[in-house]
């Protein structure tokens, strides 16, 4: 499984492929790539958006992969703040339903739970913790790059969880009854 993790931002929008690879004893995140698209503020809005689409969608095309995960939106206290950012958010699922990807969305707490095991974690906890999970070398940077990652890990967590859960009904069904053979 192959995740295109986005975090958007009016500012930086940062981006990161994470990538399942199994092996006979375990399965292992990897890291693929990740970036930033870094908006000029002196560019119009409108010029903005576009930045973000085409250069998402060139990364999407890129890395061909089998899901895009995004962060919700969130409640901010400046609605032109929440506003903007709505618009860069909708500009990245465009470019991932135009390419027919499927999408997950996670809201910040679900991510930080997942990656850190903590919901209210700081940014430097969930850099280290990509760092520590896809073995890097480094503290990924930007951190919207590794808030892009941390959002790929938290489908790839979250998927793995739903498939196990999916066979949980098979595996925890009540036993037979001896002689008729009937579920109890």
């Amino acid at each position: 499984m192959r995740v295109f993790g986005i975090d958007c931002g009016t500012e930086i929008t940062g981006f990161g492929v994470v990538e399942v690879q199994e092996s006979a004893r375990e399965s292992r995140l990897v890291s693929k790539s990740m970036g930033a698209i870094r908006l000029s503020k002196s560019k119009s809005l409108p010029a903005r958006l576009d930045q973000v689409f085409r250069e998402l969608t060139a990364e999407l095309e890129r890395w061909q992969p089998d899901a895009v995960a995004i962060e919700e939106v969130f409640y901010s206290v400046n609605a032109k703040s929440a506003l903007k950012l709505g618009q860069v958010r909708g500009v990245a699922l465009l470019a991932a339903a135009r390419l027919g990807l499927p999408i997950a969305e996670y809201a910040p707490l679900k991510i930080k739970s997942s990656v850190v095991g903590y919901g209210l974690a700081k940014k430097e906890q969930v850099q280290f913790m990509v760092a520590r999970l896809l073995c890097l070398d480094a503290i990924p940077e930007p951190a919207d790059a590794a808030d892009a990652l941390a959002i790929a890990i938290c489908h790839i967590h979250t998927a793995q969880t739903l498939a196990l859960q999916g066979t949980a009904p098979r595996t925890l069904a009540p036993p037979a009854h001896p002689r008729t053979g009937v579920a109890q």
